[in-house]
């Protein structure tokens, strides 16, 4: 009798943001296959006599590839196993989660899916900057700031750089120079706020406030790493440091 995959998705890294369908899930899984970003409180979800598989990904760094991801949750399922494949934010939304998906449904395998709240959505949480505001951003455009294999950033600089949307930049820490530099050509003003968030809603959290001229000197000199994301907007001004722990603010260009 064949299995099914449970796609999870385990939020920014708080486990208080999860969503009751995806603790009920975790808690039925015969093995858990999970990423790097996910935390090690939700880890501590999983059943205790449960199977657990790490296939974490960091940049230049895939301890288990793609392709090999595929076929574990296919032969797990197979052996009659219950698998959740748990990943940080939501499956798909920058997490490959419709790849393993079309793989494990064109094997003849059954996929539920319970949704996650995203990065951008836990950094707006913790940090009160809204993704939208009235007056402020009439909208909002996630972008992924890294191409498969250190390829070429060919965004549409033009579309992104409106000044009445909200950019959330997923995994731009390396490119962030790049990306500042093709907003700024399109139009994009250099006094932009921009937010760079590392580690959104867990105990290694950190800010940064700066403006889209400075922030890759800032982030440089910050030594921001992955898992870093960006907000890049005029919503950017509604932070108020005052209200949280300003051991979390790096000191950048103010």
């Amino acid at each position: 009798m064949t299995g099914k995959v449970y796609l999870i998705g385990a939020g920014p890294g708080d486990p208080e943001l999860m969503t009751l369908k995806a603790i009920r899930m975790l808690k039925e899984a015969d093995v858990v296959v999970y990423d790097r970003l996910v935390s090690d409180d939700i880890i501590a979800m999983a059943p205790p006599d449960a199977q657990m598989i790490f296939v974490g990904k960091a940049s230049k760094c895939h301890t288990v590839p793609q392709n090999r991801i595929n076929e574990i949750l296919v032969e797990k399922a197979r052996a009659g196993l219950t698998v959740a494949r748990l990943k940080g934010g939501d499956p798909l939304i920058f997490g490959r989660g419709s790849e393993e998906t079309a793989y494990a449904v064109s094997q003849g395998v059954e996929v539920e899916y319970a949704p996650g709240i995203t990065a951008a959505q836990g950094a707006a949480s913790v940090t009160g900057v809204p993704l939208t505001h009235r007056g402020l951003a009439t909208g909002v455009q996630y972008v992924t700031g890294h191409r498969q294999a250190d390829g070429v950033l060919d965004l549409d600089w033009k579309c992104l750089a409106n000044p009445d949307t909200t950019l959330v930049v997923y995994m731009g820490v390396a490119n962030i120079g790049q990306i500042a530099v093709g907003l700024m050509t399109e139009g994009l003003p250099g006094n932009t706020p921009v937010m760079a968030i590392s580690r959104a809603s867990t105990p290694d959290e950190a800010r940064m406030v700066s403006t889209l001229d400075h922030v890759a000197q800032d982030a440089r000199r910050a030594g921001l790493k992955p898992p870093t994301l960006f907000i890049i907007g005029k919503v950017v001004s509604l932070y108020d440091a005052a209200q949280f722990d300003p051991a979390q603010e790096i000191a950048a260009h103010a």
